[in-house]
């Protein structure tokens, strides 16, 4: 949007207000109408200013330009504004003709017009004070509010004033045009909000993706599809294997292969395949993921599930529901938990006729990870249609998990290889490009010496680069490496390459390797470029020593590439990121000091010295213009930690600079969020140096700065020392340093939850830590959160088994405290979540109450494990005679009860088996037993439990309904069969409440099936009455044809019943409007058109005259008549 353009309609704007003021000032008549709209139109003139101050001062900024853009074009507060100034002055400014005098005298308002016209005003003033904010999205709904109302405010306003301009033919001229341009306004108001409220509704569908899992796969897929050499790999495309894959459901397809193998390459044309095939499918989901050793940190067994579930929300039109309910977790700034990804999973992938998931280098996942992720998909693969394909070296426990699915070898084949050095060929010497024989004895050797490794392959071509002869050539096609060795071999000959070079080159190569081997993640090549250009001991960078990035990767004799669409500058592969590791001795023996080294002097540059950044925008420049910031203030302490001594005084000096070390811990905490506007200052202030060293656990950092004064237990703003950084860190020497200084106090509280520094470490599962702090007897083991917790009662919760082992081992613990909010004990937590080690380990413990209620609804752990269906909890209480079995909550239901309600028909065995559970003890505040909740929810089994234990088939509720009733209701005929099986069932039996019968319930539902077993039955009454009449009369109803026609086909049916109030059941077919069975009933030829109810004396024709429903009016005279005559 241009500035230029917008300051011109500001001044276009601003010069019609001072025309139409100096007309108000000059009219006669209605001083205090005057002075009114006078002041609203200067009060608008003065934000028009500010406003044209930003736009003279707008040189592209983000921010501003998505607010210039409310400002541009018609359908804008500063367009509606100018419209109205228009109409104004068409009435005040001096007239032609005869009149002119004598208008000049009048004021044209009244006082009601004049009342629209300033609050149509006031409305385009507020969203002109919006533009000089930030609520886009305010703007957005009051720029819709207001068009509306000022377009009908206006509109009428224009309307009396031309009607009272009937003597002025040019001014209804003018007139009409404002009117038009009012509407056109509207449209495009209309229009305009339309865009904006998609491009939202699109930013926050992207929020809650990102929510989800900010990685994002699909640039992984772009850099490795435009790697591809045109040609290759259709052979997996074409195998047998594949097309049997893609092409039926539930299939499972693993391709395993040597490292190398271009397995890689080859997932990404499996995914561009399935992609390309069902791109137009809506009904077809395609998710992949790629695993990688250098983001193990990224890719647990939740993060894996949750990259499938945001591509699957994604490539739905709208975002599930199940995913934006879990997005609620927003407002408690948490993150989704595994569960709750794999449900959401689950449901999102049952919405798709059909699922592709695709998995590459499985084996560079942890193995708890890969093995705990997988066992997820192929849970996922039982309930949804889900075929899955994925790739690893060969692992053992990873080829044993696909042993019941297809499999298939991944080797480069000759005709891929030929393929490769062919689109390649180009890159070596011209005498080569000239010579055919060449050529073809290259593709040979290199081929006959690769054995099916595509990378090999690659690495023998750049070997040959810069060859200056025939001779030489052939000499190193000779010296190819082959054999398990070969990879190890063709590394060293690289490097060997690279120290062939001049010694500027030696050292950039050297220098770009170090990095991109050593770091702690993915470097860009803008990030690396800003590390080459740091010189040690400088104050600032120094432009002019940027290397290219081409010359970066030409001097590494191909061992570093660069992903085009992410821009990260990375090893050709993962073995030879294994190649550095085994060798950093040899060629990297000092890594982590020179890493340190940069990043702690990129953190000093005197830009730095402004300190923490006060705004987002202010934050985001700083970031965006300093590239290897964000590494450098995540990652310098960890090189230094590693780094053996000599960098004390370089960081000591930095740790004791406060602004930079201010700025260097709110990059290093914050957590980007675009959703939360002040995400930028969410962080500590007052963070320290001191902090610093804590955090990253530099020992002899901390040493030396209290050595030099530094307060030990310095408070930052959320009132964390360092001894609490160290302790969530499980840094245990640093913890053990500080607890030895006196002016530490070990057991302070953060201000923002309440937790000491044994919270910290119980929270964050540091074991070591946990112990040190319970070894000192001033920490308070009991500590109570502002949430009203202990440790101990957190690590229940959250199933950390070997934190609550640590913790109930402590003799100052204790065992039974209770959670202020819910009345839990750590106990009940543990049974409630099913972390069954826990449980048993608290139940080990004597002193531990086994059986305690909560303070809100009484139940036990018991209670709340047969609920939820652990059943490992449920045996574990149970072996304890002190558990009460029978216990009933606040409204006297049993562990039983609850089971048997939520289907657990594990756990109703359990209990059932139990001699010491009560059968008698099963009703609730209603007096419905568990075989009523089985018969209405449909769990067959649990409800032939039930009756297999001698549960009544006719027990009654205090509504006199029967199990028979509602399941009958409910439709669920397999339950209904059941109970009809049973000897004991009257199935006849009326409510007492309205004297319904189970047909009556099936009927007035529609469950044609069902009305089918009970009308097969002896003793069941078709036509039973209850208050509002027979099973036929809820049919009609409800308009259920099917069941109508069941029973009219019986001749005992009376189709003329009449219930309570005389209303038969073409009344209610009638007043419904229910065409069918009106015919249905009518061709029956035994009803009465002509009844009359009893309560307001209709007859059926009257009943759906009434309604308006014509087609049914004349059906019933027409075969009304014909029955009368």
């Amino acid at each position: 949007m241009d500035p230029l353009s917008t300051t011109a309609s500001i001044i276009g704007v601003l010069q019609l207000s001072s025309d139409v003021v100096k007309y108000i000032i000059g009219a006669t008549g209605a001083a205090k109408a005057r002075r009114s709209l006078r002041e609203e139109i200067l009060s608008c003139e003065a934000i028009l200013l500010q406003l044209q101050d930003h736009a003279d001062d707008a040189e592209g900024g983000t921010v501003w330009s998505e607010k210039i853009k409310t400002l541009e074009g018609p359908g804008t507060p500063l367009y509606r504004f100018g419209i109205a100034l228009g109409a104004l002055k068409s009435q005040l400014e001096p007239k032609k003709g005869w009149n002119k005098a004598l208008s000049a005298l009048k004021w044209p308002f009244d006082e009601k017009q004049v009342e629209k016209l300033i609050s149509a005003i006031q409305r385009e003033k507020s969203l002109l004070q919006l533009v000089l904010t930030n609520n886009c999205i305010e703007l957005i709904e009051a720029s819709k509010r207001a068009s509306d109302q000022n377009h009908a405010a206006l509109l009428g306003l224009i309307q009396r004033m031309k009607d009272q301009s009937a003597d002025a033919e040019w001014q209804l001229t003018r007139l009409n045009t404002v009117l038009l341009e009012l509407e056109e306004s509207q449209s495009c108001v209309m229009a305009g909000l339309g865009d904006l409220r998609e491009h939202n509704a699109n930013l926050e569908q992207q929020a809650i993706l990102d929510w989800i899992t900010p990685i994002d796969y699909s640039t992984q897929q772009s850099d490795f599809i435009n790697r591809r050499q045109a040609g290759t790999g259709n052979w997996l495309l074409d195998s047998a294997e594949f097309r049997a894959w893609a092409g039926n459901a539930n299939q499972t397809l693993f391709c395993p292969g040597i490292p190398g193998a271009g397995k890689t390459i080859l997932t990404s044309i499996v995914v561009d395949s399935l992609q390309a095939r069902f791109d137009s499918d809506p009904d077809v989901g395609v998710a992949y993921l790629y695993c990688s050793f250098r983001r193990a940190d990224d890719q647990k067994a939740g993060d894996l599930l949750a990259g499938l579930l945001k591509q699957l929300a994604q490539q739905r039109c709208l975002l599930p529901d199940s995913v934006t309910s879990l997005y609620n977790h927003k407002k408690k700034r948490q993150r989704p938990s595994h569960s709750e990804i794999s449900s959401t999973l689950r449901l999102v992938a049952a919405m798709y006729s059909q699922v592709f998931i695709v998995v590459d280098a499985l084996d560079e996942c942890p193995a708890y990870n890969s093995s705990r992720f997988m066992s997820e998909v192929f849970n996922l693969q039982e309930t949804c249609k889900v075929n899955i394909f994925a790739t690893s070296r060969f692992i053992p426990e990873i080829v044993q998990r696909f042993k019941h699915g297809m499999t298939l070898e991944i080797r480069a084949s000759q005709k891929d290889i030929c393929s490769y050095i062919d689109g390649h060929m180009l890159y070596l010497p011209s005498f080569v490009k000239r010579n055919h024989e060449l050529q073809e004895e290259i593709k040979t050797e290199i081929f006959n010496a690769v054995d099916g490794m595509f990378l090999l392959a690659q690495l023998h071509l750049d070997s040959l680069v810069g060859k200056r002869s025939l001779k030489a050539v052939r000499a190193a096609l000779k010296k190819l490496p082959s054999g398990s060795n070969a990879l190890r071999q063709a590394y060293e000959d690289a490097m060997n390459r690279i120290e062939s070079q001049v010694s500027d080159q030696i050292e950039l190569a050297k220098q770009v390797l170090l990095w991109v081997a050593c770091a702690r993640r993915p470097l860009t090549t803008l990030e690396l470029q800003h590390a080459l250009a740091v010189e040690v001991g400088k104050p600032e960078i120094d432009p002019d020593n940027f290397p290219q990035v081409e010359d970066m990767v030409s001097v590494c004799a191909g061992l570093v590439t660069v992903d085009e669409e992410s821009d990260i500058i990375r090893l050709v592969h993962h073995t030879t990121q294994e190649y550095f590791e085994q060798t950093q001795k040899q060629w990297f023996p000092n890594a982590d000091t020179y890493i340190a080294t940069v990043c702690v002097t990129y953190l000093s540059f005197n830009i730095f010295d402004i300190g923490f950044c006060k705004t987002n925008l202010e934050f985001e420049e700083s970031m965006g213009l300093n590239k290897l910031y964000d590494y450098a203030a995540h990652n310098w302490g960890h090189h230094a930690g590693r780094a053996p001594a000599g960098l004390s005084e370089l960081i000591v000096q930095f740790l004791q600079d406060e602004p930079k070390v201010s700025r260097c811990s709110q990059a290093m905490m914050v957590a980007k969020d675009w959703h939360h506007s002040n995400y930028s200052q969410d962080v500590p202030r007052h963070f320290t140096g001191m902090h610093l060293a804590a955090w990253f656990g530099l020992q002899d950092m901390i040493v030396a700065l209290i050595t030099v004064k530094n307060d030990p237990d310095v408070r930052d703003s959320h009132g964390r020392t360092p001894l609490s950084y160290a302790a969530a860190r499980g840094h245990e020497e640093v913890v053990t340093l500080l607890l030895s200084n006196d002016a530490v106090n070990p057991d302070s509280k953060d201000s923002v939850r309440g937790w000491t520094p044994l919270w910290h470490a119980v929270v964050g599962v540091q074991l070591a830590v946990v112990q040190r702090l319970l070894e000192d007897r001033r920490v308070d083991p009991n500590s109570i959160s502002i949430y009203g917790r202990t440790p101990l009662l957190l690590a229940a919760k959250k199933g950390h088994d070997a934190v609550v082992k640590l913790l109930i081992e402590n003799d100052r613990v204790n065992l039974n405290a209770l959670d202020s909010e819910s009345g839990w004990t750590s106990l009940s937590w543990a049974a409630a979540n099913g972390h069954d080690s826990a449980v048993n380990l608290l139940l080990e413990k004597a002193e531990v109450d086994p059986d305690p209620k909560d303070i809100e609804y009484g139940r036990t752990p018991l209670s709340w494990a047969a609920e939820r269906g652990h059943k490992a909890v449920v045996e574990a209480l149970l072996r304890r005679n002190e558990v009460n079995v029978d216990s009933k909550s606040k409204y006297g239901r049993t562990p039983l009860w609850f089971s048997r309600e939520r289907g657990q028909e594990e756990i109703v065995k359990l209990l059932s088996a139990n001699n010491a559970v009560d059968p008698g003890l099963e009703y609730s505040e209603y007096g419905q037993i568990p075989l009523w909740y089985a018969a209405e929810i449909g769990q067959e089994a649990v409800a032939k439990l039930l009756l297999d234990n001698g549960v009544d088939p006719n027990s009654k509720s205090k509504f006199g309904r029967t199990p028979l009733s509602y399941a009958a209701e409910k439709g669920h005929e397999v339950i209904v069969k059941l109970l009809l099986g049973n000897e004991k069932v009257g199935p006849d039996l009326k409510d007492c409440e309205y004297g319904r019968t189970p047909l009556s319930w099936a009927a007035a539902n529609g469950h044609a099936s069902v009305v089918k077993l009970l009308l097969g039955r002896n003793g069941v009454d078709p036509n039973s009455k209850s208050k509002y009449g027979t099973p036929l009369s809820w049919a009609a109803r409800f308009g259920h044809e099917e069941v109508v026609r069941l029973l009219l086909a019986r001749d005992e049916v009376d189709p003329d019943s009449k219930c309570h109030y005389q209303r038969t059941p073409l009344s209610y077919a009638a007043e419904k409007g229910h065409e069918a069975i009106v015919r249905l009933l009518l061709d029956r030829g035994e009803v009465d058109p002509s009844a009359e109810d009893s309560r307001y004396g209709r007859t059926p024709l009257l009943w759906a005259k009434v309604n308006g429903h014509e087609a049914v009016v004349k059906i019933i005279k027409e075969n009304g008549e014909s029955i009368r005559n």
